[in-house]
């Protein structure tokens, strides 16, 4: 199993965000068309995670924004966290899971298309902010849960029904 069995695993819900220092892991769960994106810097062993549930903000319905939900501004947001932390935004580098397909439509609407949009929102944010992704696990149609250590740099990823793989 890769997923670590320790304590010290700070967990990320939907729609939410933290940070994580070296010897803890950080985790979420429950990524089906949703995207975790995590932020790290090999050098100070600090990672940060982002649930991205949906492109983005421009779709809240409510008048104060979840900034975590949205990868136009979790991804901002997160980088602010980690810059707090000490980190420089130029050390960064991603490594992304999820945007999966969850349910076929018969529709080609794109408003369907949430995992596929979700990813290319993510990466769009990435470049726009100048930080690489250096590994990725998306699409496809399965759920996944994903753990990063900031002490080997290694995403572990487990999907339904595929077992287990590390990025």
């Amino acid at each position: 199993m890769i997923m670590s069995k320790n304590n010290n695993v700070i967990k990320v819900g939907i729609a939410q965000m933290d940070v994580v220092k070296i010897p803890n892991t950080i985790r979420t769960s429950g990524l089906g068309s949703c995207v975790g994106v995590v932020l790290y810097d090999e050098m100070k062993k600090i990672a940060g995670m982002v649930h991205i549930m949906l492109p983005e903000s421009t779709l809240s319905r409510t008048e104060t924004v979840n900034v975590a939900k949205f990868a136009d501004t979790g991804i901002n947001a997160l980088i602010e966290m980690l810059k707090l932390e000490g980190v420089q935004a130029f050390r960064l580098k991603a490594k992304i899971a999820g945007g999966a397909q969850m349910f076929k439509f018969t529709s080609d609407k794109d408003s369907m298309r949430i995992g596929p949009r979700n990813v290319e929102a993510v990466k769009k944010e990435l470049r726009k902010n100048g930080i690489p992704i250096v590994a990725e696990d998306t699409g496809g149609n399965s759920g996944r849960t994903i753990e990063f250590n900031p002490a080997t740099c290694k995403l572990s990823i487990r999907t339904v029904n595929q077992g287990e793989s590390e990025i």
